[in-house]
């Protein structure tokens, strides 16, 4: 009997180190892609996509791990959000990465060895929502924490990190909203859009705006109240419209995400926004967020539950907006996995998508007037399935300079990718 229960000891002792070893969440929370590999190691792993597999456990192609930060080193128990600033002093880029319960800043100038500068914690309670974007060298956070409002920060106070991580204070909270599920900037004209604000309110959580062209000052400045069939608007991208239809250039033009449609308004006069016209799709489950092509032809959405509800693979549904009078269905793009789609953002003929349990997803629109679109690269960073669930990534930021790209990830906190060297 000694013996058996010494044997059966031995066995599970050796399980759990087995399923240690394979845990991601026990690989140092550091990892810098300048790290040699030992040469003598019949099984080396390489931060490089090697043969379709990154640091070991990744599946990629044409994107490498540059470096990766946990939760754990964090504080954090989820990642949600992020964004990106540049120092315009000095061209250090730096990543924003949304957390349960506050708002994390990484210097990644030296990208392969990243700093944990450290955190700005949520202005009420913690919340698996939080939303960031930046203007004029601050960033603007929301959260549907309870009361959260806007916290302001200028991030010119990461030059001065002697001891980090430290514990930062908000320059300014801004309170005439609650809670909200996004923020939506136009850099272009100094105004701020909280979304998905109180369906109680004025603006039946609809954008409510803030003149932030003084950021330690923000300003209310009204809202938008959409005569659409619904009001609320889970996300949205505000331009300074240059695009085809001349009808509307030079207006502010707002395309907002909307539960079960899309709406396009001219807010140009914050006094009185304009509805210009909505438009529908398909099998739609939660219309959650899009993106503008460069040149303003078309607008490419996410619906978030569509994939999980009806059962076909990540599907993209890209609107031909040549005329915001009369915009149609241009297209649907069907991914290779069955993940569900998050956010996604266009740089030049590129469209970059977090794909939750598929990971990111680097897309080719280039030809897409000719309904041509592929997909010419991936990182997957929730390696063991691609189910349509809520995990993995949840955002990216592509827009950096260097071509490094950041990844925020429920799970797993900040990763940094950058393209292959051929």
């Amino acid at each position: 009997m000694k013996t058996y229960f010494s044997t059966l000891f031995s066995l599970l002792l050796l399980f759990m180190l087995l399923a240690c070893s394979s845990d991601d969440d026990n690989f140092n929370p550091i990892d810098t892609g300048s790290m040699p590999v030992d040469p003598t190691d019949p099984n080396p792993t390489s931060n490089l996509c090697e043969n379709g597999i990154a640091a070991g456990i990744y599946p990629c192609s044409g994107f490498d791990l540059v470096s990766r930060i946990s939760l754990s080193t964090m504080g954090g128990g989820r990642g949600n959000d992020s964004w990106g600033w540049t120092d315009p002093n000095n061209g250090k880029e730096y990543a924003l990465v949304g957390l349960d319960n506050g708002t994390a800043f990484i210097d990644i100038s030296a990208p392969d060895t990243p700093v944990y500068l450290g955190k700005l914690p949520t202005a009420t309670v913690s919340s698996q929502w939080r939303d960031v974007k930046v203007y004029q060298n601050h960033a603007f956070i929301v959260s549907e924490a309870v009361n959260h409002g806007m916290q302001v920060f200028d991030l010119t106070r990461l030059r001065n990190v002697t001891n980090p991580p430290e514990t930062f204070n908000a320059d300014f909270h801004f309170t005439d909203f609650g809670s909200a599920h996004n923020i939506v900037i136009n850099e272009d004209s100094g105004f701020a859009y909280a979304v998905g604000t109180s369906r109680a309110g004025v603006y039946q959580g609809g954008p409510v705006f803030i003149n932030i062209q003084d950021p330690k000052n923000p300003i209310a400045a009204g809202g938008f109240l959409s005569t659409g069939d619904r009001a609320y608007s889970h996300d949205a991208q505000v331009i300074n419209y240059q695009g085809p239809d001349t009808n509307y250039t030079g207006k502010e033009i707002l395309i907002g995400s909307n539960e079960i449609e899309v709406v396009i308004a001219d807010i140009t006069d914050k006094n009185n926004p304009v509805t210009i016209s909505t438009i529908k799709y398909s099998d739609v489950g939660y219309t959650h967020q899009g993106w503008f092509t460069e040149d303003m032809k078309y607008f490419i959405l996410g619906d978030e539950t569509d994939e999980q509800g009806i059962g076909f693979n990540t599907r993209t549904i890209i609107f031909d907006f040549t005329d915001l009078d009369t915009p149609k269905f241009h297209m649907n793009y069907t991914g290779p996995t069955p993940a569900i789609d998050h956010n996604g953002y266009v740089k030049g003929n590129l469209f970059y998508l977090a794909n939750y349990r598929a990971g990111i997803r680097v897309i080719d629109i280039s030809d897409i007037g000719n309904k041509n679109i592929r997909e010419v690269g991936f990182f997957d960073t929730y390696p063991t399935s691609d189910s349509a669930s809520f995990n993995g990534a949840w955002n990216v930021y592509p827009y950096f300079e260097s071509g490094n790209i950041v990844i925020s990830d429920i799970e797993k906190g900040f990763l940094l990718i950058r393209p292959s060297t051929p």
